[in-house]
């Protein structure tokens, strides 16, 4: 195929309503694509879906009032200043999710990467550990969707199933806790 044929199929191309020509002729394959005109109404892609990021509210503490000009702040350079008065505990707001290390002994397997923590391999099967449930080395955990990708949480240590931090469907950070296996 000589260059002035391809010219010649360019033009004819360029002035029909078809978006791509095939050609294939002495073993040369010429694709030939329309790129959508400039004047043309340009396609909205579609939305993202919503991003859970866990948003909750701060607890407050109260509010210390600024010195008056001239007035001395009660705390001199150096020395350590607690937000909150001695022997009160920070609580956490009732909505966020136990993410501390739980009371109970054992070991806690956390998200090794962030994505979409999945309990089951499909939404008709059973989940493949439950509350109770004893668990070996190289079990199957959960899913954790990442980039269209299903990545298996397997076990790394043998026990029970004490508690599952996450639950279905659910967005996880890195380092997020999701079990915990209590060791036999």
């Amino acid at each position: 195929m000589d260059l002035g044929k391809i010219k010649k199929l360019l033009s004819i191309v360029a002035a029909s309503d078809v978006s791509e020509v095939e050609i294939e002729e002495e073993g040369l394959r010429v694709v030939v694509r329309k790129s959508p005109s400039t004047n043309a109404v340009p396609q909205q892609a579609a939305p993202f879906p919503p991003l859970h990021l866990g948003y909750f509210t701060a607890p407050t503490t109260p509010a210390i009032p600024a010195p008056t000009p001239g007035q001395v702040p009660e705390a001199a350079a150096g020395d350590q200043v607690s937000p909150r008065p001695a022997g009160e505990a920070e609580a956490a707001p009732a909505d966020v999710p136990a993410q501390a290390a739980p009371e109970q002994e054992g070991e806690i397997i956390r998200a090794p990467i962030v994505g979409t923590f999945y309990r089951s391999p499909s939404p008709d099967s059973d989940p493949f550990v439950r509350v109770g449930d004893r668990v070996q080395p190289g079990d199957v955990l959960c899913i954790i969707e990442a980039m269209k990708l299903m990545n298996e949480i397997e076990c790394e240590t043998s026990g029970i199933v004490r508690r599952i931090f996450v639950e279905n469907a659910e967005p996880v950070e890195f380092d997020q806790p999701l079990f915990l296996i209590e060791s036999e």
